[in-house]
């Protein structure tokens, strides 16, 4: 038994690069050592353990005005926006920074269907797009039952090619309009099925609804409610029927993403991640004013990208994104 823990706990710190001294102690000195070394290495990570070790968030650029909107595509490629400039930026997975794509149209939330198309949350004329690799822009949907929308804020697509999307009102100032369309009647929650010209109205009790993200089976749909500093959790009941909305935590948020081990990341200060119990178990802390939207990206998708105000940062996990 002890040539056991001598055996293991030597490949952990070769592993972890931390010290090793062979010893032929007894076994129970043995586990005694075994296990200040895994307290050692417990003490040297986050205390949730999905952070990478020694792992600290890295700066990418602060050339932006405000960052927003990062999506992963199958490659692992992030592409994310800065809404004022009016840009989409591309991070790939060599860590290069290029615009994919200017004249926008403000695109602010962002997430990749199953086809590689980009859809965008483009709120200069409060419409849905879905623009191509190649970077040709088709709108998807102008209005609800001919009554302007807010301004689409953040999407997630299921599997079937269905969209959700989230449509808070925050006055832009590139707007005409000084106020909402009276005749939508509030910040809601909609649902675009796929091929389909006109979205379902799925939830209208949110002061102002935000960030919203899918696990990837497809059964769950969490959604913050940014204005009553709540996240609610939905099952999904098939054809973007939503059933049984659950208080998830008493936390709104901007963007959202999710791991591989259903952990619900959420962000304003700083990125919060809780598990899905809703047990809150990390905090990652961004020297930003605020941080508005984080997604998975990378060649193994366990970079964490997070747009923060004028700037991006990435950082290294244990865990990896979904999608």
């Amino acid at each position: 038994m002890t040539n056991l823990f001598t055996t293991s706990l030597f490949a952990l710190c070769i592993a972890l690069g931390l010290p090793f001294v062979q010893s032929s102690l007894s076994e129970n000195v043995a586990n005694h050592n075994f296990r200040q070394t895994v307290q050692t290495i417990a003490d040297s990570t986050s205390g949730s353990g999905i952070i990478a070790p020694q792992a600290k968030p890295q700066l990418v650029s602060s050339q932006f005005s405000f960052t927003e909107g990062p999506a992963v595509d199958k490659k692992g490629n992030v592409y994310f926006t800065d809404q004022p400039n009016n840009k989409i930026w591309k991070y790939d997975i060599e860590g290069k920074l290029s615009v994919f794509m200017e004249n926008s149209g403000r695109s602010n939330g962002m997430y990749f269907d199953q086809k590689g198309n980009l859809i965008s949350c483009a709120d200069e004329n409060n419409q849905l797009w879905s623009i191509s690799p190649q970077g040709k822009v088709t709108v998807l949907l102008k209005d609800f039952q001919g009554h302007t929308f807010n301004g689409p804020n953040d999407v997630w697509v299921d599997k079937s090619g269905g969209i959700y999307f989230t449509d808070p009102y925050y006055q832009r100032p590139y707007w005409k309009r000084q106020s909402p369309d009276p005749n939508l009647g509030g910040e809601k929650l909609y649902y675009l099925p796929k091929g389909a010209s006109a979205a379902i109205l799925l939830d209208d009790t949110f002061k102002q609804p935000n960030g919203l993200i899918g696990t990837p089976d497809g059964k769950i749909l969490y959604v913050a409610d940014i204005g009553d500093n709540k996240t609610y959790k939905y099952e999904i009941a098939g054809n973007g029927v939503l059933k049984n909305r659950q208080l998830f935590v008493n936390q709104g948020s901007d963007g959202m993403t999710i791991d591989n081990q259903g952990n619900v990341y959420l962000t304003g200060n700083g990125v919060t991640i809780y598990n899905k119990e809703g047990q809150k178990i990390e905090h990652i802390p961004i020297q930003a004013k605020w941080t508005a939207n984080v997604c998975f990206g990378g060649k193994e998708k366990n970079l964490l990208f997070i747009t923060a105000s004028e700037s991006v940062y990435t950082l290294k996990m244990q865990v990896k994104g979904v999608q």
